[in-house]
């Protein structure tokens, strides 16, 4: 199997592994675990503390000490174990404790990815049809358990179908089983560099400081990444709303299944086709409109959801094209983000350096975002009991936050991004 078959599977299994319980976890914890919103909001976060160790302990770790093969291999062998526990726990301490525990194991293990990706490619631009493939194995475990869920509780009452969404902790466990295995027997060796001594996480935060252009990028990315956190909290939730009562909505949730987490691939359907065109642009368009772009989708996604009982179209189908802009969205933004990240850093920082950047939108979007999305959903209710999401009123508030957020963006880089094609090492 040569470099690039290995490293496509590898990404397959390494997003699968999330996709197949990440949109529908609000859900699961709200509707059937009954969490309160400040818990969930917890849970989110501690899910995001493996993140903010990441650049301390895996950047480290795999950059000067360890094969990055074998960190991959036994962190995923280990996160399999742990993930099959969370579709048996109903207990709030019980499940923050195995979040916890989990975040540290798995987080790191999205930037290494990443890292081992880079290594062997050689040519930057290839990256993208390598990290395609995580994208369909995203699509193919969220369509999987929606698909299952959609047979097997279709027809039976929202709290049996809430029950039923604890089988995508298996599957995302039986999938990280097989990728632990996977790295050890087919991942290239990837050694790690021995050039320098020093710290490669410092030798990584001095190349963000020190150019001008990552340090915006890393800026921006913060924002960025809370706005991101908030569509996967409430979109599942929403989308479920709005999967019933019509002709439409059933024919959607035949093809992508019930819970609302098989429609939002449709997001992932169309990341597929945004990062399979980026390697055929990224020579033509630069770096700075790329990231305009994901930055404008991320505005018109939010502004679909706020005003989707004004805006003259079927809900559902508007929700469906608000969905739909998640591919602009991350491949136009985040999968940049990394290509800029991989360019701009020398050799032997650039898996440190990709771990910073995932310590960005991993750990603190997903822990700031996480709150965020919690306290403006409490904010959006008013004095009703709970957030409805098909109440106008609550949605027009809900998601006016961050679209004022993703536009807020939008200025920062206009102003402030360097609008040049820069090389390895530019500090301008």
């Amino acid at each position: 199997m040569g470099n690039r078959s290995s490293l496509s599977v590898m990404m397959f299994l390494q997003y699968a592994i999330w996709g197949a319980w990440m949109p529908i976890l609000y859900p699961y914890l709200s509707d059937h675990l009954k969490f309160t919103g400040g818990q969930i909001g917890n849970i989110f976060a501690v899910g995001a503390v493996g993140a903010i160790l990441a650049p301390l302990i895996a950047g480290q770790i795999a950059d000067r000490h360890f094969a990055t093969q074998k960190f991959l291999g036994w962190s995923h062998l280990l996160g399999a174990v742990l993930v099959w526990q969370l579709g048996s726990i109903d207990t709030y301490a019980s499940f923050l404790a195995f979040s916890l525990v989990y975040s540290l194991i798995y987080s790191p293990t999205l930037a290494l990815t990443n890292s081992l990706a880079f290594h062997h490619l050689g040519d930057t631009d290839d990256f993208g049809k390598v990290r395609v493939w995580g994208t369909l194995g995203w699509i193919a475990a969220g369509i999987g358990v929606a698909q299952w869920l959609y047979f097997q509780h279709g027809n039976s009452s929202a709290t049996d179908l809430n029950e039923g969404r604890a089988v995508a902790f298996q599957v995302s466990a039986i999938l990280g089983m097989c990728l632990g295995i996977y790295c050890f027997l087919f991942l290239p060796h990837t050694p790690p560099s021995r050039e320098e001594k020093e710290n490669a996480f410092f030798r990584a935060l001095e190349a963000v400081l020190s150019s001008r252009a990552l340090f915006v990028l890393f800026l921006v990315s913060i924002p960025i990444s809370c706005i991101h956190q908030f569509y996967f909290v409430h979109t599942a939730g929403f989308l479920t709303q709005y999967q019933q009562g019509s002709g439409v909505a059933e024919f959607l949730t035949r093809i992508f299944g019930a819970g609302g987490g098989g429609i939002m691939t449709i997001g992932q359907v169309t990341e597929l086709a945004v990062v399979g065109l980026i390697p055929l642009c990224v020579k033509r368009v630069s770096r700075r409109t790329f990231l305009l772009v994901g930055t404008v989708a991320y505005a018109m996604r939010m502004a679909l959801f706020a005003y989707v009982d004004v805006i003259p179209m079927s809900p559902i189908l508007t929700l469906a094209l608000g969905v739909a802009l998640h591919g602009v969205c991350f491949g136009c933004f985040i999968f940049v983000a990394f290509m800029i990240v991989d360019e701009l850093c020398a050799k032997d920082v650039k898996a440190s350096a990709q771990s910073l950047y995932n310590f960005v939108i991993i750990g603190i979007g997903i822990i700031v975002g996480s709150k965020i999305a919690a306290w403006v959903g409490t904010w959006a209710q008013g004095d009703a009991e709970k957030l409805d999401y098909a109440d106008p009123a609550h949605t027009e508030a809900l998601f006016s936050v961050p679209l004022y957020m993703a536009l807020a963006c939008f200025l920062l880089l206009v102003v402030f991004y360097p609008n040049s094609r820069l090389k390895e090492g530019d500090t301008s």
